[in-house]
C-alpha cells in the first residue's frame, strides 16, 4: 500500500532528534543519519532495519524475505510479554511511557504500561501564538490523564526553546539556545508562566483520579530545584527534577535532600556531556547514551537514589533500548519510560535476566572504554547468564 508509511531514512539528523523520537512514538522504524540516503532512486526497495540502524539499497528479494520473517518471528514472542515489568527472579521495575498528547495517551494506554513516566506537555502546544489559559491547559491536560486513573503521571513543564520552539515562551534571536533559556529557565523572568501551568495541571488531576508527579526540565542547581519543588508542594503535588544537566548529576544526592523523584532525560544529558549537539548528523557517535562519561553520570545519579531510597528513573530514549536497560537496572534505576511501542521488547528482556545479572552488565558497561564496548560486554553477559 503507497499511502502506509512502512519506514523513514533521513540524511540529517541524530538518534535522538525531535523526528526520531517522534517516529518511535508512532512504532515507525526511522534510520538517521544515513549518507547519501538522498541519491538513493525513487521506486528502488530498501531493506531497513529501526534497531540496527542498518538501511540495504536493493536487496537480495529472498534474503529480504527471511530477514522480514524472522524479525515477525522475534516481534510475535515480544508481543507475547503482557507486564508488569520485572527481572526473572521478580525484582519489580516499573515499565511506562512517555506521551505527548490525548492521542499518543490513548496508545499507551493500551499497553501493558504502569503509567506515565513522561509527559511531554510543550508538544501540546507547538502550534500555539498565545499561551492557552489555565482552564484551557486544564482541559488538554485531563484529556492525556484519563486513560490512566489510579495509575502515576509524571508530567513535565514546558520544556520550551532549543529545538522545541513554543511561541508564546521560547525567547527570540539567542545565539546558543541549546545553552540559553529553556525550560525551568523560562520561569525566572517569568515566573507566571510556571504558576498557571501548575494551576492547570493540579486541576487536570483533580478531574481525572490519576496519581499526578510534576517534575521540572533543565535544572542545575539545588537552588533551583529546591524552589521548584515548593510550588509544586504547595498544590498537594509531589515534585521531582529532570538529570539533563551535568551539575545536576554529580549533585543528584543534594537534589534528593529537596525533591521526591529523579528522572534521567538520557537525551540532553548526553548531548551535554558530550558538548555534541543531538541533532548534529556528523556527531551521532558521541550522542550516544553508551558513552562511558554518560553512563558514569547515570550510575551516580542512580546510587544517589538508592542511598536516598527515593525512585531514579531514566526517560530519555535510552531506556528504549532492551540491552542497556539490563544496565541501567544493574545501576539502580528504579523505572523506565519509554514510547510505547518500546515496553513489550524492554519488558521481555528484563523477563529474561536476574537482578543479579543486570548488576553484573552494569560493572560491564561501567568498565568499557567506548560504546561499542560496553555493548559488546553487556551482551556477552546476557547471552552467557540469561
Amino acid at each position: 500500500d503507497p499511502t502506509v508509511v512502512l519506514a523513514l531514512v533521513t540524511e540529517r539528523g541524530g538518534p535522538t532528534s525531535p523526528t526520531a523520537i517522534i517516529a518511535r512514538q508512532l512504532a515507525i522504524p526511522c534510520v538517521v543519519g544515513v549518507v547519501g540516503a538522498l541519491a538513493v532512486p525513487e521506486g528502488g526497495d530498501l531493506l531497513v532495519d529501526g534497531t540496527t540502524g542498518g538501511v540495504e539499497v536493493a536487496p537480495d528479494p529472498a534474503e529480504a524475505q527471511e530477514r522480514v520473517l524472522a524479525d515477525r518471528a522475534r516481534r510475535e514472542q515480544v508481543a507475547a510479554w503482557s507486564g508488569p515489568g520485572a527481572t526473572a527472579d521478580g525484582v519489580p521495575v516499573k515499565l511506562v511511557a512517555n506521551v505527548a498528547d490525548p492521542e499518543s495517551a490513548a496508545t499507551a494506554g493500551a499497553e501493558p504500561v504502569e503509567g506515565v513516566g513522561l509527559f511531554r506537555t510543550e508538544l501540546c502546544f507547538l502550534n500555539r501564538a498565545d499561551e492557552p489559559g489555565v482552564e484551557e491547559q486544564a482541559a488538554i491536560y485531563a484529556e492525556v490523564l484519563r486513560p490512566f486513573t489510579g495509575q502515576v503521571v509524571v508530567v513535565r513543564t514546558l520544556d520550551a526553546g532549543s529545538d522545541k520552539p513554543v511561541a508564546f515562551a521560547t525567547q527570540v534571536g539567542e545565539e546558543n539556545p541549546a545553552l540559553g533559556v529553556r525550560g525551568l529557565r523560562l520561569s525566572f523572568d517569568n515566573p507566571a508562566l510556571l504558576v498557571r501551568q501548575l494551576d492547570a495541571i493540579r486541576l487536570a488531576a483533580d478531574r481525572t483520579g490519576a496519581e499526578v508527579q510534576v517534575m521540572a526540565p533543565m535544572v542545575a542547581t539545588v537552588a533551583e530545584a529546591a524552589g521548584f519543588a515548593g510550588l509544586v508542594r504547595e498544590r498537594g503535588l509531589r515534585a521531582g527534577v529532570m538529570i539533563e544537566v551535568p551539575a545536576a548529576a554529580l549533585l543528584a544526592h543534594r537534589m534528593l535532600e529537596v525533591v521526591d523523584f529523579l528522572s534521567i532525560g538520557t537525551n540532553d544529558l548526553t548531548q551535554y556531556t558530550m558538548a555534541a549537539d543531538r541533532m548534529a548528523t556528523d556527531l551521532a557517535h558521541l550522542t550516544d547514551p553508551w558513552q562511558p562519561a554518560v553512563l558514569q553520570l547515570i550510575a551516580i545519579t542512580a546510587h544517589a537514589g538508592r542511598q536516598a531510597g527515593k525512585p531514579v528513573g531514566v526517560c530519555g530514549e535510552a531506556a528504549a533500548d532492551p540491552l542497556l536497560a539490563c544496565a541501567l537496572v544493574g545501576m539502580g534505576i528504579t523505572s523506565l519510560s519509554m514510547a510505547p511501542a518500546a515496553v513489550r521488547a524492554v519488558g521481555a528482556r528484563l523477563a529474561g535476566v536476574s537482578a543479579e545479572t543486570c548488576e553484573e552488565v552494569a560493572e560491564a558497561v561501567l568498565g568499557a572504554t567506548d560504546p561499542a564496548a560496553a555493548r559488546a560486554a553487556a551482551l556477552l553477559v546476557v547471552e552467557r547468564r540469561g
